[in-house]
């Protein structure tokens, strides 16, 4: 006679059931999930017709960059991310821009920079060349936004028109230059920052050794930045037909000003003619409407924004007759050791993209383009000379700087055949230094006492919680010394230029483009497409192919691009498609977010960033930290 199982084993029985059941359950959503999300990505057709008559919409979400940082995993899935963690390639930008110039289905440009957290006066130069592309094409350019901040502005400042929210404002304050100092706080923590360098004026090490900036550093950091405000405004003024001055006038009187509007701030932007009408959202769609000459079936001016655009538009590479090509090679971020992703620049890793790159047999040229404020003085020697070895083949390298290319950054452009500088690039700090932290005082503090022997004095003096011993002192000074000697050879052999000249120009000057040009740091100033037309005269060629060269992906890395690509794609209309407007994305509470708090924190997350860059093995570096170009 069988017995019935007992009641605790039915129930785990039943517990165990239901588990499987939701796990084979789960599986199956997954995998569903999969071949749905591969379908999409590979096999929808995912992108609509662009509509028959439309305004090409330039609205970037996020920071203008040259080369985009892969996405991990999480964010991918976790789907677009917000505006101040979003980036957005310039060239995507350039190149709609001009492919829509010459395309009778775009009627007008309009350009939305509300949701732009960054891009810098250097690629703004870019931007406004190639809207003075579009406008000879005899269409209409015309910028709208609630709000402006500066950056934001600049880009609007190359419309025809500018058009303003009542409530808005044009927040113009100039540009400027503060860092955090350490001196003092070091002190309180007890902890021992040992600095070693070679550049009077090096100014990487100054927060940890003092609690300001020094009269020397003022100097210098006030002269590029009056360089590079005087740039700008003179191209407001020049595009808005101001008088020169007033931009100057308008920040130094903004308080008086504002009094004798009331504080009106839209208003205040009017009179001083930075705008040209002051409409509601709705004003400004049916003015769009009337401008474009066309509305989708929400009634909104029939716009297709820039991504959606170009991903239709752009060609693919097109050698030239004879198979030329010139290959431009993205070098953006820190300088680090090894092998690191787009976003940063390895030693390693940019090396052999260099060397692969130049056995190509369809390649001609390589433009290298460099926007880095330096790094790891061991990485940067290791670009250097992949530069010196292709060019001793023959093949010619022209280094592009972009907004930044000093200290480690002007290291390794200083190795190319010609170097070419845009007018807002900073360049130069031609200087060497070495730092690191000691707690040996934090520690006693706590009662923590460190004591031993070793065979010799240099054996354990390279410990966090140990004073500086003197024979270590002494060798890192040594190798700073004969680090930054090296730097100025490097300078002087790529540059043809003698020691004394190159040694009169360093010290860790930061110096602007025009500056640079003049004590022969570059060739000539000019943007990214005379670089690659210096480089195809270099090779003798008179019709090129360009060609973007990244580092090779694997599968997953793949995937994750793919990902990112289509989610730009599919934002809802409102952000990257360009199917609404400006009053739409505030609605949605996104419009808020350039002047928010994640852009008040950008200083500190910079900083972070910095320091944990500081992975030199040999703990030299070629930075500079304190010459950010705005």
């Amino acid at each position: 006679m069988s017995r019935s199982p007992s009641l605790l084993r039915r129930l785990f029985g039943g517990l165990w059931r239901l588990l499987t059941w939701f796990r084979l359950a789960l599986s199956n959503l997954l995998f569903i999930g999969a071949l749905v999300l591969i379908y999409f990505l590979y096999f929808a057709e995912t992108q609509k017709p662009l509509p028959p008559k439309a305004a090409l919409l330039v609205n970037p979400v996020g920071v203008l960059v040259e080369e985009k940082r892969p996405l991990t995993p999480l964010e991918a899935l976790a789907g677009p991310p917000g505006p101040a963690d979003s980036e957005v390639l310039l060239r995507d930008v350039l190149d709609a821009i001009r492919l829509a110039a010459d395309d009778p289905a775009i009627t007008a440009l309009v350009i939305e920079p509300e949701l732009m957290m960054g891009a810098g006066l250097s690629r703004h130069l870019d931007i406004a060349a190639a809207v003075e592309t579009f406008r000879a094409s005899g269409k209409p350019v015309i910028a709208v936004a609630d709000y402006f901040t500066q950056d934001q502005y600049l880009m609007a400042s190359q419309a025809d028109e500018i058009l303003m929210h009542p409530l808005g404002a044009g927040a113009l304050e100039g540009f400027a230059s503060y860092r955090n100092h350490f001196a003092e706080a070091l002190d309180k923590l007890s902890v021992s920052m040992h600095v070693f360098r070679a550049g009077e004026h090096k100014s990487m090490a100054e927060p940890f050794l003092r609690n300001d900036m020094s009269p020397a550093e003022k100097a210098i950091t006030e002269r590029w930045l009056n360089d590079l405000w005087g740039q700008y405004t003179t191209q407001v003024e020049a595009r808005r037909g101001l008088a020169d001055g007033s931009v100057d006038a308008y920040v130094a009187n903004y308080p008086e000003g504002l009094a004798a509007v009331q504080g009106d701030t839209a208003r205040l932007a009017l009179e001083t003619g930075l705008v040209d009408q002051l409409l509601s959202h709705e004003q400004s769609n049916d003015y769009l409407v009337e401008r474009v000459g066309a509305a989708n079936e929400d009634g909104l001016y029939e716009a297709v924004g820039f991504q959606r655009y170009v991903a239709h538009k752009r060609p693919p590479v097109q050698p030239g007759p004879e198979g030329e090509r010139i290959a431009v090679i993205v070098a953006e971020g820190n300088i680090l050791p090894g092998d690191q992703p787009p976003g940063s620049i390895g030693g390693d890793s940019l090396t052999r993209l260099l060397h692969a790159t130049a056995e190509r047999e369809d390649v001609s040229a390589i433009v290298l383009r460099i926007n880095s404020g330096g790094g790891s003085a061991f990485a940067s020697e290791l670009i250097y000379q992949a530069i010196a070895d292709i060019r001793a083949e023959g093949l010619p390298v022209v280094a592009s700087m972009g907004p930044l290319a000093a200290s480690g950054g002007y290291y390794i452009a200083a190795g190319a055949d010609r170097v070419l500088a845009t007018p807002a690039t900073l360049t130069g700090s031609i200087g060497v230094f070495a730092a690191f932290p000691t707690f040996e005082k934090l520690l006693e503090r706590a009662g923590v006492n460190t004591d031993g022997v070793g065979t010799t004095p240099m054996a354990g003096a390279v410990r966090l919680d140990r004073p500086l011993q003197p024979e270590l002192a002494s060798t890192l000074q040594h190798t700073v010394d004969f680090t930054y000697r090296t730097f100025l050879e490097r300078v002087a052999q790529g540059r043809d230029l003698s020691l004394e000249a190159v040694a009169e120009v360093a010290e860790g000057r930061v110096w602007s483009a025009g500056d640079a040009l003049e004590h022969g740091l570059v060739d000539q100033l000019g943007s990214l497409e005379a670089a690659i037309a210096e480089a195809g005269a270099l090779a003798g060629i008179e019709q090129w192919g360009v060609e973007y060269v990244q580092p090779p992906l694997s599968p997953r890395e793949m995937l994750l691009q793919q990902l990112a690509q289509r989610a730009q794609l599919w934002l809802p209309g409102l952000l990257s498609e360009g199917v609404g407007s400006s009053w739409l994305r505030a609605a949605s509470g996104q419009a808020s977010a350039s002047v928010g708090l994640p852009a008040m924190l950008g200083p500190l997350r910079q900083a972070a960033g910095q320091l944990a860059g500081l992975s030199d093995p040999r703990h030299l570096y070629m930075q500079c930290s304190g010459c950010m170009a705005p």
